[in-house]
Formats: structure tokens, C-alpha cells, sequence
């Protein structure tokens, strides 16, 4: 599921808070859904911000919340921000070289070393594999920002290694496709309680029937994508470059799907998350509109088995990020976690 800038922000808190914040974030979303601004506060998170705070006192002696600084404020010895070249709006293997090496120095003590990685998906293949032994074997207190709007176009290895934050507006919260309609799907069936092969069943039904429907609209749409390339330069290229834009396209295609899948388990723990919210009685929720749902079925079940139940989720991901047979880890999966 996609979150506000703010909910994601509290996510990320609370897991720092745990001591369990993991070393490197994805986070995706269109320009105004505030991508750099999260990468900025998670910065002053684990580093401190540093501002004066007897200044611009008000006329009642309180200082107001002080404005989050920019990433290029944050910028130094400590925080490291690559960006796309001006001339070719690549990121070279030698800018993620040197990221690298700055990520493995040493710092202060009690310091976070952190290096942002703006439009990542610039890189290209050479400077993400460049980049893959750091995602692997992080040096201590390492904290990565990956930030992109097209998440799609990084290697599966790259997405596999760090924790997603897909943002979205307040205004576009209810527009993610699908969304609303797993949500609901999932509420109908759960209605009189979790702990049913049938219920399972049902639940795995509906997600692979809407994940199916994804997976063909991102087929098509590479699809014609690809037409349009070869209509375009058939009669202008030489050799196999067309054959290897239709390796690219199919390439596409799966990341694409991958991606999705992974949006939707995120949905499902984001629905199960407020289960376990209503059964803490915490109020603020991901989906309020089924909160007379998530209440009910809260009260039927015990809190260690709602987080056996989002860990067997979670499992569920991993689990799909290998090589087994896709509809058999579902199954497994979803029995699992509302069986």
C-alpha cells in the first residue's frame, strides 16, 4: 500500500524508536508526493536536526515546530546526496563509487553515515551492480535513501534489498488502483472472523483475481510500448536492437508485476495492522472506513495470533522473492495468515 509523507514518516519513527530501522529505503512516488522531503526528515531522525531552539520563540516563550531542512542543507561530511549528471541525467558507476566509499568511513560516534540516491533509477545496471555489495553488507550505522518515481526500472535485486515507502498525496490515497477493491474484498469475506480454509481460500481468490487484472494491463501497455518502437525505428537500426528493446520491454513487464505484488501484500499487512490497532485500541488507522470490521474481527482474536498472522505476510514476501512455484507459496501463504 502507498502512505502520506506523514504516516510514512511515523512508520519510520516508530521503527527507529524500536531500535529495528532498517539500512536502506525505497522510497517511490511522483514529485509532489514529498519523496525528498521524507528522505530530509529521516536524515534529522537519526542525526538530530540542529536547530537553535530558542529561537523565534513565539510571544507566549514556546518555539514553533521548526521547518525541516532541505537535502542539500543536510549535505556534508555526514550525509552524502548523489543526483543524475546535468549532461547525460545518468548516475555513473564512478558517482556510486565514490558514495561507497564515503558510506564507509568512519564517523562520529553515535552518527549515522547516509547517502541519498536521487532519481535512482537513472543508474543503469552497471552503477546498481556497483552499488549491490553496500545494499548487502552495509557498514555500521548505514542508513541508504533510494528516492525514484519509477521504481520499475531498478534490478530485482535492488528492490529485494531494501524496505519500500511507496508515497502518495492525501488527495490520491483512494485512487491507487485496486486498492479499494482488495480492501473490501478482504472485509467481506473477514467479516465473521479469520481461521477458515474457506475464508483463506476466498481472501487468495480475490488477490490473485486483481492481481491478475494488473498483470494484464502492464502487459499490454509494454506491449504497445514496444509496437510503437519498432513502427518507429524498423527501418533505422541496424543489428539486434530491437530484439534486445523486446528483452528490455519483457524485463519491464515482470518488475512491473513484481512491484504490484508486493503493493498488494503490503495492503493485506496494512489491513491486518488494523486489526491490531483496534485491538490495542490505538485510533488512527489505515483504512477507517472499514474500521466496524477490523473492530469485530479484533475482537475475536488474540494479539499474538494477529502478529503470527502479519508475519506469515511478510514470510509470504520473502518467500516469493525465490524461485518457487508462485500459486503454490499463495496457497501456503494465505493459509497461513488468515487460516
Amino acid at each position: 500500500m502507498a502512505y502520506t509523507e506523514e504516516r510514512a514518516f511515523e512508520l519510520v519513527s516508530a521503527a527507529h524508536e524500536r531500535g529495528r530501522l532498517g539500512h536502506a529505503f525505497l522510497i517511490t512516488g511522483d514529485a509532489v508526493a514529498g519523496g525528498e522531503r521524507l528522505a530530509a526528515r529521516m536524515i534529522e531522525m537519526v542525526n538530530g536536526g540542529g536547530e537553535d531552539v530558542t529561537s523565534g520563540l513565539d510571544l507566549f516563550g514556546e518555539a514553533p515546530p521548526p521547518e525541516p531542512k532541505s537535502l542539500a542543507e543536510l549535505e556534508g561530511d555526514l550525509v552524502s546526496v548523489v543526483r543524475p549528471e546535468m549532461k547525460s541525467r545518468r548516475i555513473s558507476v564512478k558517482q556510486m563509487r565514490e558514495l561507497e566509499r564515503r558510506l564507509h568511513q568512519s564517523s562520529e560516534r553515535d552518527k549515522w553515515k547516509i547517502g541519498v540516491v536521487i532519481d535512482a533509477d537513472r543508474m543503469g545496471v552497471e552503477a546498481e551492480n556497483a552499488f549491490l555489495k553496500t545494499l548487502e553488507e552495509p557498514p555500521d550505522r548505514c542508513l541508504m535513501l533510494l528516492v525514484t518515481s519509477s521504481p520499475e526500472r531498478l534490478l530485482p535485486t535492488i528492490l529485494s534489498r531494501c524496505v519500500r515507502l511507496p508515497l502518495m498525496t492525501e488527495d490520491a490515497r483512494e485512487e491507487y488502483e485496486g486498492e479499494r477493491e482488495l480492501v473490501e474484498a478482504l472485509s467481506r469475506i473477514a467479516k465473521n472472523g479469520l481461521g477458515s480454509v474457506s475464508g483463506a481460500l476466498s481472501i487468495k481468490a480475490a488477490f490473485s483475481k486483481l492481481l491478475d487484472k494488473r498483470k494484464s494491463t502492464i502487459s499490454k501497455a509494454n506491449e504497445a510500448a514496444y509496437k510503437d518502437e519498432v513502427t518507429t525505428y524498423k527501418q533505422t537500426t541496424e543489428g539486434d536492437w530491437l530484439k534486445r528493446r523486446e528483452e528490455y520491454y519483457k524485463a519491464l513487464t515482470e518488475s512491473e508485476y513484481l512491484l504490484e505484488r508486493s503493493r498488494y501484500i503490503d495492503i493485506l499487512i496494512g489491513w491486518l495492522g488494523d486489526v491490531v490497532r483496534a485491538k490495542v485500541e490505538v485510533e488512527t488507522l489505515d483504512y477507517p472506513k472499514q474500521a466496524a470490521v477490523t473492530k469485530a474481527v479484533a475482537e475475536t482474536e488474540d494479539l499474538e495470533t494477529l502478529l503470527r498472522r502479519m508475519e506469515a505476510l511478510e514470510k509470504l514476501r520473502g518467500l516469493l522473492e525465490t524461485n518457487v512455484s508462485e500459486q503454490l507459496a499463495l496457497e501456503v501463504g494465505f493459509m497461513k495468515a488468515f487460516g
